[in-house]
């Protein structure tokens, strides 16, 4: 029960920020709501509580130990070829099976009218997912230096990105986002640090149990990328459909929801339960007590992530927009800038994945990298971030190429500066802000702003953001672990 307790009061302490920034815009008229939106809202805060405590809980006891287990018997076996194969299938699996990626396949069919099919991008972002994803098992068995292979992987991306058009440069990024989620980033997490804990160098351990998740998310970006060569002449003049946020039944907006999301949340969480069952048979082998406390995890996890989803989708979603809508149309455009700052910093805080990552930092170091100062570098990140999606969307001369190339080259020339174990944990935290939160809440704000300024474009200005979000946490964790080094430095001691 003390269990429970803890984490619902974690949970509450994320959430309240983002709850207390609306109200505030409510209840100071700088955007009224309409009374039955925020009900919604309201409603689907205490969902959101109730339904990330559970699912944290499921990961703690289900899918983090499926993953480490999985990735201990993956090295103890030392062969390459296996690895490999298992890399393909669980990748695979992981990320055709992902919510927040579901989603967005689903959304590019829709803005596109079916030119680019959903379920293609479905596969084949899901294709590169288990691509780079044995890659980066490779990478572990040769003792390859991570910001070698991103050095090699970024260079060929940026080659691609050349040549794309800016629709697929902002959906192959925004991709990348979207199938590192709440279902990929702790299985991933764990089956990295898993595989990592029996390295007999300590320092080499800690440095290999971050950077798989980054590395298997720019096989979506590449994949996306690859299949932009085959729609080279076709011309996208789709829209997005957003939906009118105002009167409506409260609850209506949450039942009519209820089996959509029980179906995604089934969805997600089915194959791992069979890759569980098969694993307890033929290798773990583990106690029935064991067992039956890692079935009892899935379960927690299912339920988590189904009242979550309901939670954000049925009353999260549309005071986005609403809220986007109307900063957009106030002559002062000082408040949405500001705002969506604040919006960024708030919302990272609730995502489910970000509690995982951190959590792991703090474990996997011993405490030497805090949890407190993890989430101040990403609030930080994601903040700037959102703000700056929000200039794109005020000043449209700005493409988001502008923004990603420049950055993604500092990105990459840090890498060279920065202590080894900031490298991995950097670009990790990079695709881990991207979840549902980040998914819906603040790309509807961003869609609902760019729906109401006049000279911007839902279709190239509305995507975006969320390969914005992948970018900044980058550069905030860099730099922090830049500040380490040099403290570590005044104080005589060597964090390489």
């Amino acid at each position: 029960m003390n269990v429970i307790f803890t984490k619902f009061k974690e949970v509450l302490f994320s959430v309240l920020p983002i709850f207390v920034l609306v109200l505030l815009l409510h209840f100071t008229k700088i955007t009224p709501l309409d009374t039955k939106l925020l009900i919604r809202f309201i409603i689907g805060t205490v969902l959101i509580l109730l339904g990330l405590t559970l699912f944290l809980i499921g990961v703690d006891i289900g899918i983090a130990p499926l993953g480490s287990l999985t990735g201990k018997s993956l090295v103890k076996s030392n062969k390459l070829w296996l690895a490999i194969i298992a890399a393909l299938l669980l990748g695979f699996l992981v990320s055709i099976a992902e919510p927040g990626l579901i989603v967005f396949s689903n959304q590019v069919g829709v803005v596109t009218s079916s030119k680019i099919p959903g379920i293609l991008v479905l596969v084949v972002v899901s294709v590169g997912f288990a691509l780079l994803m044995s890659l980066g098992f490779v990478r572990f068995f040769y003792n390859i230096p991570l910001y070698v292979l991103f050095l090699v992987v970024y260079g060929i991306i940026f080659i691609f990105a050349l040549f794309a058009s800016p629709e697929f440069l902002a959906i192959a990024f925004d991709a990348s986002g979207s199938t590192t989620g709440v279902l990929a980033v702790p299985f991933v997490l764990a089956l990295s640090i898993g595989m990592s804990s029996l390295k007999k160098d300590s320092k080499a351990s800690e440095n290999d149990s971050f950077g798989l998740v980054a590395t298997a998310g720019t096989g979506a970006v590449l994949s996306i990328l690859i299949l932009n060569l085959f729609y080279r002449n076709t011309q996208f003049t789709g829209s997005l459909d957003l939906d009118n946020p105002g009167p409506g039944s409260i609850i209506k907006a949450f039942t009519d929801i209820l089996l959509t999301y029980f179906g995604q949340s089934a969805l997600a969480i089915a194959p791992l339960t069979v890759i569980l069952i098969i694993l307890q048979i033929v290798v773990f082998k583990l106690s029935r007590k064991q067992f039956r406390r890692m079935l009892t995890g899935f379960i927690f996890a299912f339920l988590g992530l189904f009242i979550f989803l309901v939670g954000v989708n049925g009353g999260f979603m549309e005071i986005g927009i609403s809220i986007g809508n109307s900063l957009a149309l106030k002559e002062n455009k000082a408040f949405i800038i500001i705002i969506g700052l604040f919006l960024g910093v708030v919302t990272i805080l609730a995502e489910p994945a970000v509690h995982i990552l951190t959590h792991q930092i703090e474990d996997v170091t011993s405490g030497y990298v805090s949890r407190k100062a993890v989430l101040v570098a990403l609030s930080i990140g994601v903040g700037l971030a959102v703000m700056l999606s929000v200039i794109r969307v005020l000043v449209p001369q700005i493409q988001l190429w502008h923004y990603l190339l420049p950055g993604y080259v500092i990105c990459l020339i840090l890498m060279f500066f920065v202590p080894k174990l900031f490298i991995g944990m950097a670009f990790d935290a990079g695709v881990v802000a991207t979840g549902p939160m980040t998914a819906t809440f603040s790309l509807a704000f961003i869609q609902g702003a760019a729906n109401a300024f006049a000279e911007a474009n839902v279709l190239t200005e509305g995507f975006g953001m969320i390969a914005m979000v992948a970018l900044f946490p980058i550069l905030t964790l860099e730099i922090l672990g830049l500040v380490f080094k040099i403290k570590s430095k005044v104080k005589g001691v060597s964090v390489d």
